[in-house]
């Protein structure tokens, strides 16, 4: 099997399964790059575990550190609540074994096709870094503690409330992702833009680009609609996880976390009949052609975990200056355990001339199905759609929106220590970094007063914004920055916050990096 790679591996050659360009650009500007080529002249699943290979070969240092930074001792030898990870380990292990069989039940189904060749490119990830390249001749198995993890952390999340781990590791009330869509005036312009809230020791990243020749099934070869995808993204992880994609289809697709505040819907999240979140996601953002079909696709098998909105949105459907759009522009889709809605919401868009979404249910019956009514009598309105901080930021500055720069200060924004509608019912002091478009939780005083978890001093905030146009999605290209803002507060440094003894191995220090046009080798 040849495997080629460029940048940190070796050169191009023309007999290659699969060819990788990666260049670690850190220090300079916050990001890593990674390309990865498949040959259609290969069968599917050699092309999928080389793409997994190669990858690992050219980012194996990252992959190390991004493990030691965010999931080292996660269920591992020292790990503290051993009936949870024993729970989560069975239930893996039986939702692997139940995808196995349905990968060899349906060999001619697109669906199943494209989960195997995932699961394929995760096996020869792994394998290729700990040395171990042997392509699986039949039914194979892959560590339920390994990289999968890499893949699971948003289901992750949610698992642990459904299999009830002792310490839950998400605050009431964590936002998880900033997202904006703006039509700019007589439909100049359509801009896609999201910000990723996460911890801070998961700001090693890596900007994406995946061309896999995969066909559409086993038996049929017409080329997938998104066998080309660009996305930001973590060493050791094949998709997104943010969520924000640029696909060959035409479709941009992301999302923010809703989760799941009722623990009666606990009971929907099985390990078998159920595809996690990751594979679902891929899955659909490689068959689906239009926003429908994209939402009819992730809405198979919905695990329950990881639940989020998506939006979908549909550039072919777009031309700039024109008016007459009357639908399948923006499909909205929500995900609880045991109930998934979406509809297209083009004409809300096209009325309002922004969606914006900031972790809150949209639809009604996912809002109070999923305990956000209950959360808005017991908290306030911080909990509700239309008068959460990030609602009313979005809804009164996005009006400023006339071009890519300023569609960038309003997804960088943060100004809580003098915007009104940053302050906090309850909070001493009253100012809020969790407020904003882009969270800076770090900055909130250690001994200040809050009435919930999300509104504490903690490593976590906005990580990222990453912004596309109708301009640029056909090269796959975007404006993206890494790091938490520091447009209107100070910086974050390593070295002189709170959380200095963290473990953030390849991380530069201080966080100053300011926004990059990504693009691509023709």
């Amino acid at each position: 099997m040849a495997f080629s790679g460029r940048g940190t591996s070796t050169g191009y050659r023309d007999d290659f399964v699969a060819w990788a360009n990666f260049t670690d650009d850190i220090k300079n500007s916050g990001w890593s790059f990674l390309e990865v080529t498949t040959a259609r002249g290969f069968n599917d699943s050699i092309q999928a575990y080389a793409a997994g290979a190669v990858e690992a070969a050219v980012t194996s240092q990252l992959i190390y550190r991004h493990w030691m930074n965010t999931l080292m001792g996660y269920c591992g030898p020292f790990k503290i609540d051993l009936g949870f990870c024993q729970r989560l380990k069975d239930y893996i292990t039986t939702n692997l074994q139940w995808t196995g069989e349905q990968i060899e039940d349906h060999p001619e189904s697109p669906y199943w096709h494209q989960v195997n060749l995932a699961l394929l490119q995760l096996k020869g990830l792994e394998d290729s870094y700990n040395d171990e390249l042997a392509f699986p001749k039949g039914p194979f198995s892959l560590n339920p503690f390994g990289f999968l993890l890499f893949q699971m952390g948003g289901d992750l999340e949610d698992l642990e409330s459904a299999l009830n781990k002792s310490s839950q590791t998400r605050p009431l009330g964590s936002g998880s992702c900033s997202a904006l869509i703006k039509l700019l005036p007589n439909n100049k312009e359509l801009l896609v833009s999201h910000d990723t809230w996460n911890t801070y020791q998961s700001m090693l990243r890596i900007m994406k680009k995946y061309n896999f020749a995969f066909n559409m099934s086993q038996s049929e070869n017409g080329q997938l609609p998104g066998g080309t995808q660009a996305f930001s993204s973590y060493p050791g992880s094949i998709f997104s996880g943010d969520d924000f994609y640029i696909i060959s289809s035409g479709l941009v697709t992301l999302e923010t976390t809703i989760g799941n505040s009722n623990p009666a819907l606990w009971k929907h999240v099985k390990p078998t009949g159920a595809v996690m979140e990751w594979l679902r996601n891929i899955v659909a953002n490689r068959l689906a052609s239009t926003g429908k079909e994209w939402a009819e696709i992730f809405s198979e098998f919905n695990s329950g975990t990881y639940n989020n909105q998506w939006m979908i949105v549909d550039y072919n459907r777009f031309t700039p200056g024109k008016t007459d759009i009357n639908d399948q522009l923006l499909t909205v889709l929500e995900q609880i355990p045991g109930l998934v809605i979406y509809h297209d919401k083009t004409q809300e868009l096209l009325n309002k001339g922004y969606w914006a979404s900031y972790n809150i249910p949209y639809y009604e019956e996912i809002f109070n199905a999923s305990g956000c009514n209950e959360l808005v009598e017991e908290f306030g309105s911080w909990f509700s759609l239309d008068k959460n901080p990030r609602a009313q930021i979005f809804r009164r500055n996005q009006t400023l929106i006339t071009d890519l720069d300023s569609m960038v200060r309003l997804m960088r924004y943060n100004n809580y220590n003098e915007d009104p509608l940053s302050q906090c019912d309850g909070c001493d002091p009253p100012g809020n970094g969790e407020n904003a478009i882009s969270a800076r939780s770090d900055l909130n005083p250690a001994n200040g007063t809050y009435p919930f978890g999300a509104l504490r001093q903690r490593p976590h905030g906005g990580t990222d914004m990453k912004l596309t146009s109708y301009g640029m999605f056909r090269d796959f290209g975007m404006v993206a920055v890494n790091g938490p803002t520091w447009d209107q507060v100070p910086p974050f440094q390593w070295s002189t916050s709170p959380y200095r003894d963290l473990i953030h191995m390849g991380h530069p220090d201080i966080w100053t990096f300011t926004p990059i046009k990504v693009s691509w080798s023709p």
